[in-house]
């Protein structure tokens, strides 16, 4: 999903809707056209840990980020934050993500995390493996916090990697999407999974080796990503 005409038109909408605040500044700011080049842009990785998935009813718990620019991950830029739980926290979700009650008792609140993120992310593309779970938690705390939904140009590293299965005809497990399995299928090694800010390391990781199966010194066109 990336700026042409008809994304513009949606970001100038939703800039009407957003009150005065981090999210209309977020707006203010336009989106990286389709047709850049991503040698010279700055992505964020990012990975959020919930409560469940249903964005209605479930809560973000914690939020890890890390930028690229240049092809090049900058880890001094790397940020993990453990947000406050409003509810108990699920035994499944425990078992996944292990953030228990008490810890995320001591967490920050969202409101007061979300201004920050929202301009960290102006300007760039958001890297997210399996990108439409960020991008619905993220319209839902900002329609609750600032009364507009959320956009932004978006790469999806589980969707490039489908679209190089089918390409080879290879077939499609239920496991085979995940963002381990894709890594592994690069040679590229294990992380502790589950943790927000190890996620989105290894997302970055994994999209910069699908950029460089892109030809040689050819312009790497965003929209090549779609």
């Amino acid at each position: 999903m990336f700026a042409g005409w008809a994304m513009d038109y949606r970001r100038r909408r939703l800039l009407g809707r957003a009150g005065a605040g981090p999210l209309r500044e977020f707006y203010r700011q336009p989106f990286v056209a389709g047709g850049s080049d991503c040698r010279e842009l700055r992505f964020v990785a990012l990975d959020l840990e919930t409560t469940g998935l249903d964005p209605g009813t479930d809560a973000i718990l914690s939020i890890g980020l890390v930028e690229i620019h240049r092809l090049r991950i900058d880890l001094s830029s790397a940020r993990h934050v453990l947000l406050r739980a409003d509810r108990p926290i699920p035994e499944q979700s425990v078992i996944i993500h292990h953030i228990t009650d008490d810890q995320a008792a001591d967490g920050e609140r969202l409101e007061s995390v979300l201004p920050g993120l929202l301009a960290r992310l102006a300007g760039k593309v958001l890297v997210a493996h399996h990108a439409d779970f960020e991008m619905r938690f993220l319209g839902q705390a900002c329609q609750r916090l600032y009364g507009a939904g959320f956009l932004m140009p978006v790469i999806d590293t589980q969707r490039i990697a489908r679209r190089g299965l089918e390409r080879s005809n290879q077939v499609i497990g239920p496991q085979t999407l995940r963002l381990a399995e894709c890594r592994r299928r690069h040679g590229l090694p294990r992380y502790r999974l589950h943790n927000a800010l190890s996620d989105a390391l290894a997302c970055a990781e994994l999209f910069l080796v699908q950029m460089a199966q892109h030809d040689g010194n050819k312009p790497i066109k965003l929209k090549n990503f779609r």
